[in-house]
């Protein structure tokens, strides 16, 4: 017995140790406005995207500059003699040639880099979506931790009271050993789970930093001013105006269309390409012809007698067919998904209800109140760890259902593309 008392009385003071060096850990406070401004300056992949914008832009510039003129010159190296060349002897030939594409090969394939480029900025818009998503979901999450860490701190400071006043009482022998202990293991139990709690922490931090781009060692802690009687109460547009708007406004649904239309275009292109092209230029000829400086034109074009691009056409055709169906298949993604999170924020509206913030508050009263009691000694141990663990979990049920009515909008949001109901 002496030893598993001093084992828990250790394992105590190793959680306490713990817990107080969590809690004095550097703190850093930043609202969401400054945390997204902050995002956007610094996020390496957003600055990637922005910079294959710019390369796809580059493209289209070069797709509408002309073939560059092709020189061919031909001379005399030997004649009886090497590279004998005058009035009477050698000869000089000079070309040039000019590739002219036809069918409006050019304007088609600036076309075609000009729809990469649209979507190239479209994928931007929806890498910025998706980071500032999980930015606002971590920062958030953060915040419900930190609630959750309020509740266990809150309590085991005291029980961590009630345990040092019962050891002074267990000295002079007014309760037992039993009772002693029992409290005790209780105040473990809930310093172990605050650890649980506070080292869910830990990989959400490095996740924002990572967004930020942030070196500092510091703890990073959200300050949201938004009230949750004005989100209960928000109201919520018409389910097909948001389900409209997703459309008209997602980036992965302009990429889905954007994407058709690259298709459409790229047949168009491989028609074209069916199309010969013509090299013309001037020519020069010096004593190899019916005249001593002969001078021509020389123009050129391939026979489409085999090759008539028709496997690259086919393809074309097959490519259209199957994004009109991924666009379809966005399309449907989501308007279910801007219909299941609208039904989830109206659901999770109707069962949280500014009584139950009264509730809560009440609650917090009558745990001084059970807790002065058992101090008094006027109910049982028994009956009260049953009051802490009720305590406990109504508290977290709470947290939790309020917790979900946020993410949810906040997921509404992200889904529609558009604030609904702002979380600032």
């Amino acid at each position: 017995m002496q030893k598993t008392i001093l084992l828990l009385a250790t394992l105590l003071l190793l959680l306490q140790a713990n817990s107080k060096a969590q809690l004095n850990t550097d703190t850093i406070q930043v609202t969401l406005p400054a945390a997204e401004k902050i995002f956007l300056q610094n996020n390496l992949e957003l600055l990637a995207a922005k910079y294959n914008i710019d390369a796809n832009k580059a493209l289209i510039q070069q797709a509408k500059l002309w073939d560059n003129p092709i020189l061919l010159t031909d001379q005399n190296v030997y004649d009886g003699k090497f590279f004998r060349h005058n009035s009477q002897y050698g000869e000089v030939f000079i070309q040039v040639q000019q590739l002219i594409r036809t069918a409006g090969k050019r304007s088609k394939l600036a076309q075609l880099a000009a729809d990469n480029t649209e979507i190239s900025q479209e994928q931007f818009e929806e890498i910025l979506r998706n980071l500032r998503y999980t930015l606002r979901a971590d920062l958030l999450e953060t915040q419900h931790l930190l609630k959750i860490s309020k509740v266990y701190t809150s309590e085991i400071n005291e029980v961590d009271k009630l345990v040092k006043g019962m050891d002074e009482v267990y000295k002079v022998g007014n309760i037992s050993l039993k009772d002693n202990m029992r409290l005790k293991a209780l105040l473990f139990g809930l310093q172990n789970e605050l650890i649980n709690i506070r080292t869910q922490l830990f990989p959400i931090q490095n996740e924002i930093k990572m967004l930020l781009q942030s070196t500092d060692s510091a703890f990073i802690e959200p300050v949201f001013t938004y009230r949750l009687p004005d989100i209960i109460n928000a109201p919520l547009p018409p389910e097909d105006s948001l389900v409209a708007y997703a459309l008209q406004e997602r980036p992965d649904e302009k990429i889905a269309r954007k994407s058709l239309e690259l298709q459409q275009h790229n047949l168009v292109f491989q028609k074209a390409l069916a199309k010969p092209d013509v090299s013309i230029g001037p020519e020069y000829d010096q004593r190899n012809s019916y005249v001593p400086n002969y001078v021509g034109l020389s123009v050129s074009l391939p026979l489409n007698l085999f090759n008539r691009n028709q496997g690259n056409i086919k393809s074309a055709e097959y490519s259209i067919k199957a994004q009109e169906q991924l666009t379809g298949l966005s399309g449907s993604r989501i308007r279910n998904e801007v219909i299941s999170n609208l039904q989830k924020v109206k659901y999770l509206q109707s069962i949280n209800n500014t009584e139950q913030l009264g509730f809560s508050t009440d609650y917090e009263k009558l745990f001084q109140k059970m807790v002065n009691s058992y101090v008094n000694r006027q109910i049982s141990l028994l009956d009260f760890t049953d009051f802490l663990d009720a305590y406990k979990d109504t508290r977290l049920k709470l947290l939790e259902q309020h917790n979900n009515l946020v993410k949810s909008v906040n997921d509404l949001n992200y889904t529609v593309n558009k604030t609904i109901t702002p979380i600032q």
